[in-house]
């Protein structure tokens, strides 16, 4: 198994807006040629990037996938947030 490498907590839909534009930029790649990847609309890559809260979950997962990153889920009251 690779080592985990953690993007830091997530709160607001801003947040991973602004983590994801962050991992696309160190892949190098622009919105459009993501969006293509990811089978999104550029607008909605926009409005992800932004924090639009409201987006259709899959699509957002999918985007998250496809920039070769994870959702992981923890309990703040787990220290090393293990399930």
């Amino acid at each position: 198994m690779s080592e985990i490498i953690p993007y830091g907590k997530i709160s607001t839909p801003a947040e991973l807006g602004r983590l994801l534009r962050r991992k696309r930029k160190a892949l190098g790649m622009n919105q459009a040629r993501a969006a293509g990847l990811a089978g999104v609309g550029v607008r909605f890559l926009s409005e992800l990037e932004r924090g639009k809260a409201g987006l259709e979950l899959g699509k957002v997962m999918l985007v998250i996938h496809r920039l070769g990153l994870e959702l992981r889920l923890a309990d703040p009251r787990d220290r090393d947030g293990a399930p």
